[in-house]
């Protein structure tokens, strides 16, 4: 499952140097705007402990985590959606993320310039849904000419598509992004061939300076008011600190930077997990000799759709599924000991993966 996050914010704000915190690919990371002139894209393992628990006692030949992709993506001006800057260009990139990672510049550096001399995080993002909102209606307009062509000769479907392309260009002309507009599950399958840009879920992403990361600061609460009146999430993260932390060449070097920073967790772990969750997944796990691995499903997945994760002759062929509890895996420490002790269970088509199970697939194709 390729699935990518869109990091996204004004110029300056610190997402090329989040970006070269949370990847090995290094995005230049300059005191200019648009120092990332092409999206640059990393692929990121998703820590999980699980993970790294079951190749503890199985011990795998190979070891295999789940990953999502990030894409740093050129700086946003005003007009981006009329073509200023680099504005194409960020629309094109974006509109093929899964979801956005929105960062907000939330500090004041005199040495760092503001691409509009002065730092408010509201304005910022207030500038960048504007023009997201402006290009999804330039969007929607292009199809409601063809869909009332086709309603007004009879077509059942065109018809309710025009009610739904009608209901979400009224919602961005009063500024509202699609996600907030209440859409139903078939109104948002109508319009999904659209990839409207404001539809994608959202985290924001409070960039601060390393001595608010614990408590924040007014500008932080600015933005968790923002994001609570819209049922978004927020997350704080000093980028100049992750930075710091990113080139110490050791895990116990690391580990012992955040002790004596007060840290309990890195920020990159806790922004890749909440990814993960923003994407709406969930993990299962396989677990033999020759391998160990992180599957990634969506949430409410079954089991036949679990196993199709692995090869889609394995959701055509599907009989059962042996599915261990990981709790259960860790306490016995092996299959064997599992089915000893009648912590196997032989689960069906209507099965409902939950997440950390560790699975095993009975398929005849």
């Amino acid at each position: 499952m390729a699935l990518q996050c869109g990091i996204v914010g004004l110029p300056n704000v610190g997402k090329s140097t989040l970006f070269n915190c949370l990847s090995n690919a290094r995005a230049q990371a300059a005191n200019f705007p648009f120092c990332t002139i092409e999206p640059n894209v990393g692929t990121i393992t998703v820590p999980d402990q699980r993970l790294n628990r079951l190749a503890e006692l199985v011990k795998p030949q190979n070891l295999v985590p789940n990953t999502i992709e990030m894409v740093d993506i050129a700086g946003l001006v005003q007009g981006a959606s009329k073509g200023e800057g680099l504005g194409n260009q960020f629309l094109a990139n974006i509109r093929e993320t899964d979801a956005i990672l929105h960062v907000l510049r939330c500090f004041d550096d005199p040495n760092i310039v503001h691409v509009h001399g002065r730092v408010n995080p509201l304005s910022d993002k207030e500038i960048i849904d504007t023009e997201l909102q402006l290009k999804d209606l330039d969007s929607v307009d292009k199809r409601l000419a063809r869909t009332e062509r086709a309603a007004k000769a009879g077509d059942k479907e065109a018809k309710q598509l025009l009610d739904t392309l009608l209901k979400v260009k009224a919602g961005l002309e009063r500024g509202e992004s699609v996600r907030a507009q209440g859409l139903s599950k078939e109104e948002k399958a109508g319009i999904h061939d659209l990839f409207l840009l404001t539809s994608k879920p959202v985290l924001y992403v409070c960039n601060v300076a390393a001595d608010n990361l614990t408590q924040g600061n007014p500008m932080v609460e600015e933005v968790r008011a923002m994001a609570l009146a819209e049922g978004a999430e927020v997350m704080i993260i000093c980028a100049a600190l992750e930075s710091e932390i990113a080139e110490l060449e050791s895990f116990e070097d690391r580990q012992e930077f955040l002790r004596d920073a007060g840290i309990e967790t890195s920020g990159v772990e806790r922004l890749l997990r909440a990814a993960y969750q923003l994407l709406q997944l969930q993990t299962y796990f396989t677990a033999g000799e020759k391998e160990v691995r992180a599957w990634t499903i969506p949430q409410g997945t079954l089991a036949p759709q679990a196993a199709g994760a692995i090869h889609s002759d394995f959701e055509k062929g599907f009989i059962k599924a042996e599915v261990i509890q990981y709790e259960d895996f860790v306490k016995y420490e092996s299959w064997a000991a599992c089915r000893e002790a009648g912590k196997v269970g032989l689960e069906g088509k209507s099965y409902l993966v939950q997440d950390g199970d560790i699975m095993l697939f009975r398929f005849n194709v």
